[in-house]
């Protein structure tokens, strides 16, 4: 699987202008790097695979986009969900991609990346131990993360096309290689309801926004949430900005809901754009 975006291919271009006749290339956003040659008509890569010039440059201008490079034919990777009717495409940064979904970037991208963004929230509610549940999937880079330590990690995804996205995203493919990562699909409002009280160590509530998803906010989600989270144990709750306008508001909602069902502290933790609620106090 090659995927390119114009942060892999726009050095090809200098190369190009250079009169190089190879140019070093990664051809999965990153992870990897080899040697690419440069011909008259575009690239071959390492893996044989070509690319032509005109190809080249239109990844280099599309700045938001990632592309799948398939048969030698480059097609963005962007799904529209039949299920949310969400629009979902994978959006490049200069290390792992995030994923926008109806517009919205999965991950914070400013002044950080998505992968210390996911090591952020996991940090709040630090160890990573025991049983974790992760509520909403993605690109699935929380359960890659948390399950590196954890025992088992449950993660709960609503809509397929996410986890087609994410198998097309090479930053995701512990996900699916992860004997301790175990997948739901379906409206994590419902299959929480399947597991057993005090399951879970740790909980990691990354919804979409409030506008997206609105029952995930819910005090009779945060019910089943508290139910589930064993004594001592700890749920990161992720909001947004917690100094805008908007992130206080709905701070403020979040954890008045996540102490009347029961949570008896709940902590803020801007550096992680989220809240921390206890079970028990530690």
């Amino acid at each position: 699987m090659i995927v390119l975006s114009h942060f892999q291919t726009r050095p090809l271009l200098v190369a190009r202008q250079q009169h190089l006749t190879s140019a070093p290339i990664s051809p999965d956003l990153g992870l990897t790097t080899g040697e690419a040659r440069l011909t008259a008509e575009g690239i071959v890569l390492p893996t044989g695979e070509r690319l032509g010039w005109g190809d080249v440059v239109h990844i280099s201008e599309t700045e938001n986009q990632c592309f799948l490079l398939d048969q030698d034919t480059i097609r963005s990777i962007q799904v529209f969900s039949p299920v949310t009717h969400w629009s979902r495409s994978l959006f490049a940064t200069a290390s792992a991609p995030t994923t926008l979904v109806a517009g919205f970037p999965m991950h914070r991208v400013q002044q950080t990346d998505p992968i210390q963004d996911t090591r952020a929230k996991l940090a709040a509610i630090a160890p990573i131990k025991g049983q974790v549940l992760d509520t909403a999937t993605g690109l699935g880079y929380t359960a890659i993360e948390a399950a590196k330590t954890a025992d088992c990690v449950t993660t709960i995804e609503l809509d397929p096309a996410a986890l087609e996205i994410a198998r097309m995203n090479p930053w995701s493919q512990a996900l699916f290689d992860n004997p301790r990562i175990i997948q739901y699909i379906g409206d994590a409002a419902e299959v929480v309801e399947r597991f057993a009280d005090q399951t879970f160590m740790r909980i990691i509530h990354d919804p979409p926004t409030l506008s997206l998803a609105g029952e995930l906010y819910s005090q009779v989600f945060y019910s089943q949430l508290y139910r589930v989270l064993s004594p001592r144990g700890k749920l990161f709750h992720y909001i947004g900005d917690l100094s805008g306008g908007s992130g206080q508001r709905v701070a403020a909602g979040v954890m008045r809901r996540l102490q009347e069902v029961g949570f008896r502290r709940v902590v803020r933790h801007p550096e992680a754009f989220g809240v921390v609620a206890f079970k028990q106090h530690a």
